[in-house]
């Protein structure tokens, strides 16, 4: 099965290990605080993802030194990562400065104030409670958590690295999200996934090239549509003339607007002041035309 965009983002920044071990504790930091459960009696992350999956177990062994007590179901449709030893989670929390025994989370600034930690905090956030949108529809991406208090940090540390995302709530979780491609592409090559911004930017030169040559052949055919009523009514005047009072009766000039106009019945206004015998303006034309709708061979004035 073909990979999603969001599937295919995932992946590559699932691509480089981490090294550093701030890093490393700020990636899990995201993670954390965007998967499933965090709390003092369990964590459990869940993952469609098959390199986030595989990221999990080096990562949590960098950050803590701890290994997860369940690992995922080979044949499962999702991989579900669980840690359940109490100790193993309170050396987590203790990471973090978290108080076990008062489980509210926030976020500890303290742990990401690198610039590199930062965008390690955030990417762990997207891998585990992110998702976006494949740019050749529409334009969207978003981190979701239950927690609120998380999400207005997440807020506020976002905002430090020169972002402003939006603000929503959807079936209980909280959103921040990015609507313009722009936006997107930034926050997808800080966070590591230059290769999916550089696709979001080239879906966004395609459609603005689709569009540009819609409108063009839109206006183009809009045009078109006007020149050829435009000449119906001219043949229809024309033919009342001749029916009438006969084409003899026009002035030299009417008569010669009227045989052109007679004789090219698709021609344009410009194509048709061309053919004229010395050639004349469009405006010129168009004026001739124009007497020969109300022609009367009593009210004809030149």
């Amino acid at each position: 099965m073909e990979k999603t965009f969001a599937q295919k983002v995932k992946s590559e920044l699932c691509e480089p290990r981490v090294e550093r071990k701030c890093c490393a504790v700020a990636e899990a930091y995201g993670v954390l605080l965007y998967c499933r459960s965090f709390s003092p009696r369990e964590i459990r992350i869940s993952t469609a993802c098959a390199e986030f999956a595989g990221r999990l177990p080096h990562l949590f062994k960098k950050a803590f030194g701890v290994g997860f007590d369940r690992l995922p179901d080979p044949d499962g449709a999702k991989s579900s990562f669980a840690i359940t030893e109490p100790e193993k989670i309170k050396i987590i929390y203790d990471t973090f400065g978290n108080d076990m025994e008062n489980p509210s989370l926030h976020i500890n600034f303290g742990v990401i104030e690198e610039p590199c930690c930062k965008a390690s905090f955030v990417r762990g956030a997207f891998l585990a409670g992110g998702s976006v949108t494949d740019p050749e529809k529409r334009y969207h991406l978003e981190l979701a958590t239950t927690h609120y208090s998380v999400s207005r940090e997440a807020y506020s540390v976002l905002l430090e690295m020169g972002f402003s995302p939006k603000e929503a709530e959807r079936k209980g979780n909280r959103l921040l999200y990015f609507k313009k491609s722009e936006h997107i592409e930034d926050f997808l090559t800080t966070i590591g996934a230059p290769i999916s911004a550089m696709d979001v930017m080239s879906a966004k030169i395609e459609k603005d090239m689709k569009n540009s040559i819609n409108r063009k052949v839109n206006c183009d055919s809009a045009n078109a549509d006007k020149v050829v009523a435009a000449a119906a009514e001219q043949m229809e005047a024309i033919r009342r003339i001749d029916r009438l009072y006969g084409l003899d009766s026009l002035p030299e000039k009417l008569q010669e607007a009227a045989l052109l106009r007679f004789a090219n019945p698709e021609a344009s206004l410009a194509d048709l002041a061309q053919l004229s015998y010395p050639p004349v303006s469009k405006s010129c034309l168009s004026h001739r035309l124009k007497k020969l709708l109300t022609y009367k061979p009593a009210d004809l004035t030149q």
